[in-house]
């Protein structure tokens, strides 16, 4: 194990598309197909499912919890249901009138806790809301400028205003001011405006040209980060001015997040996250590899399948051809492999990055792993 690695959890067989914790670190949701599965993680070292959560009928893309412990979950069934914690343990599925015709993508609550948006293949950003008198949740739908899926979201410290990329490109800033349920006070003071926060009102929009994967807020410095499918970090600010840095793996990343003000952790295809730091100016630059490859670990696809011979075990077996895996089954049985075949404890792609303490993160992954991390 790295020694960037704290702790690794193997909680189920099929991939990890998103992980949530509670306010107070005690509850990890996952999801694993149509379910969405919830862990004690008091003793990080030994989990104890404590809920299964299965009212979707298809592969449940995304979950997160809101500081009052909320759960929202999102489905490629085209809902999003809210689950109500209860005294005895136990979680009341609420309704959710999404009112979308496609897969729902992304779920993020605002950090009030009292709304939250989700992303869709319906070209819509749905934000929600509670409506106590029907008991159930209603949705406002922005539409302007989305013409494609939205892959990811994110929420300003604010409440309000509301960041999506999609696969056309572009991230779109907008207003989520719910009538009734903000304040003025909360944008009063915000750059991203013109002083007038309508629902739906487009506040900015930068254009990357490839899918945006991720998408992040830092509120203190008013910087919007993103992530892009040309294997690019992309910093923002208000006015407009850009900086690109580009994934020296050159493979995509799926998600980042800021540690403080100077620092922002990417991870992706290349299976470890990447840091990178700001020199200052406005000027961002790679740092460095978290659980970085071993030298001995590259994955050589080409070598494994030219050098193999039908009787040497000597050959590393890190990214083992199918023709070296079938020719060993034919004469001997059994394939020769290493429990590690890429070098990196996740031996998948990274779905999503959370955020545990200043020094932590975790990560989950399409190897249904969870690997919290030192950085």
């Amino acid at each position: 194990m790295s020694k960037d690695v704290v702790n690794v959890l193997k909680l189920v067989k099929t991939p990890i598309y998103s992980h949530a914790y509670s306010q107070d670190k005690s509850i990890l949701a996952i999801t694993s197909e149509t379910n969405c599965l919830l862990y004690n993680i008091t003793n990080p070292k030994s989990p104890k499912l404590v809920a299964t959560l299965a009212d979707h009928d298809k592969t449940v893309t995304a979950v997160d919890i809101s500081i009052h412990g909320r759960i929202v979950t999102c489905s490629q069934d085209r809902n999003a249901i809210v689950w109500e914690p209860l005294s005895d343990g136990t979680y009341k599925p609420t309704l959710v009138l999404l009112r979308i015709n496609r897969a729902a993508t992304c779920v993020k609550w605002a950090t009030n806790g009292f709304k939250f948006a989700c992303g869709s293949s319906a070209r819509v950003v749905a934000v929600c809301y509670y409506e106590q008198e029907n008991n159930w949740w209603v949705s406002k739908h922005i539409k302007s400028n989305i013409r494609s899926t939205i892959t990811c979201l994110t929420w300003h410290d604010n409440g309000v205003v509301l960041a999506c990329g999609g696969t056309e490109g572009l991230v779109n800033v907008y207003s989520g001011f719910i009538k009734g349920l903000d304040k003025k006070e909360q944008v009063v003071n915000s750059p991203w405006g013109a002083g007038k926060f309508p629902f739906g009102l487009l506040l900015k929009q930068f254009y990357q040209g490839s899918w945006i994967r991720g998408v992040a807020f830092n509120g203190g410095l008013e910087l919007l980060a993103f992530v892009s499918h040309d294997a690019r970090l992309t910093v923002v600010d208000v006015q407009g001015n850009t900086q690109a840095v580009e994934n020296p793996c050159g493979l995509p990343f799926n998600d980042l997040l800021w540690l403080g003000d100077n620092r922002i952790i990417c991870a992706g295809y290349n299976c470890h996250p990447v840091e990178f730091d700001n020199l200052g100016g406005g000027t961002w630059k790679f740092k460095k590899n978290i659980d970085k490859v071993s030298s001995t670990g590259k994955n050589n696809l080409t070598n494994s399948f030219d050098n193999a011979t039908d009787d040497d075990d000597s050959q590393p077996s890190f990214g083992i051809s199918a023709l070296k895996k079938f020719k060993q089954l034919d004469l001997k049985g059994k394939v020769t492999a290493v429990d590690n075949e890429l070098g990196t404890t996740h031996q998948n792609a990274i779905t999503q990055l959370r955020l545990l303490s200043a020094n932590q993160v975790s990560s989950s992954g399409l190897d249904g792993i969870i690997v919290v991390f030192n950085v």
